[in-house]
């Protein structure tokens, strides 16, 4: 396994970060504790989740599955650099939802009974909450790192614009601010590059891209059409808005010799700001498949022809759009 720091921390995390949203509604608990294994055994030591997840409100189900995964001991906490996040609602009340002081000291101890653990490595907020100042938001950070309750802080979801006011707010309290952001970010949507990019590049922020392969329309879809698989309408919709750069990839990545899934994770490996793809697997299969991007090198030719079939925004902002 290859390790990174996380943004500008000292903070050491696998250069594949095991997503764990279909835990739960995908994936059964004992299946789901056994990715997990795996993931340790590989050297994966960077998991991410959310209080949301699972879907059943106010539940955590997704947060109590690792609990109990946590709670089997032999060094799987120490093991473990977790992450998790708030934002999304937990119940019809209104002060269970969004980044109030209030929600975030209570949506943190409400994850900490469900994770069954005393601390969270990285606290991320699931989306910018546009009604709350950074201020209040800080605040209620500093305390829950005073208390050792959080270690880091990162966002989720956030423009170029909210990573700069939120590490301009923290940076006047002498506080630490943000150590990574989560975005979507994969070949088909590189809208990030214009202004998130050089944000985090900027402020020395840490880049998780989540959808790494654009809900599987970079991991084969095409093979898998032609098996007779079965998608949904979204899928379908999306591939045929895409069908001919999709087949120009899938071709390249046949003359490259590696699985378009391998591609796709590995050239966001090739990108400086990026710290790890979170890779959402339900199935073993899936994540062991993951792990093999790892091995996958691109050199200057093939990122040139990646970029080629699937083009960026042209660069970051202003430059992008403008002489």
């Amino acid at each position: 396994m290859e390790y990174t720091h996380l943004g500008r921390s000292g903070l050491s995390v696998s250069r594949i970060c095991l997503g764990t949203m279909n835990f739960g509604p995908q994936t059964d608990e004992d299946a789901a504790h056994a990715i997990m294994d795996a993931a340790h055994e590989h050297g994966v030591n960077f998991f991410d989740t959310a209080n949301v997840y699972g879907w059943r409100k106010g539940e955590g189900w997704t947060e109590q599955i690792i609990g109990r995964w946590l709670a089997k001991g032999d060094g799987r906490r120490e093991r473990t650099v977790l992450a998790t996040k708030l934002y999304g609602s937990m119940s019809d009340w209104p002060n269970d939802t969004f980044l109030s002081k209030l929600n975030i000291i209570r949506a943190c101890d409400a994850s900490l009974r469900r994770l069954q653990t005393d601390y969270i490595d990285i606290y991320q907020m699931h989306h910018v909450d546009r009604n709350t100042p950074w201020d209040e938001i800080w605040e209620a950070m500093e305390t829950l790192v005073a208390q050792g309750k959080v270690l880091y802080v990162g966002s989720s979801n956030h423009a170029g614009w909210h990573i700069a006011q939120g590490q301009e707010a923290a940076r006047r309290r002498n506080f630490f601010g943000l150590v990574s952001e989560q975005s979507i970010y994969h070949l088909l949507r590189r809208t990030v590059e214009l202004e998130v990019v050089p944000a985090c590049e900027g402020y020395g922020v840490g880049l998780i891209p989540w959808s790494p392969l654009a809900g599987g329309l970079l991991a084969g879809i095409l093979r898998k059409e032609e098996e007779g698989r079965s998608m949904g309408e979204r899928v379908r919709g999306l591939l045929e808005k895409h069908r001919d750069r999709i087949e120009r990839y899938e071709e390249f990545c046949d003359k490259l010799g590696h699985h378009p899934a391998q591609v796709g994770l590995a050239w966001l490996l090739h990108q400086p700001v990026v710290t790890a793809p979170i890779v959402g697997p339900r199935t073993m299969g899936q994540f062991s498949s993951a792990l093999t991007a790892l091995d996958v090198r691109l050199d200057e030719e093939a990122l040139a022809t990646l970029d080629e079939i699937f083009p960026g925004p042209g660069g970051p902002a202003p430059e992008a759009y403008a002489w």
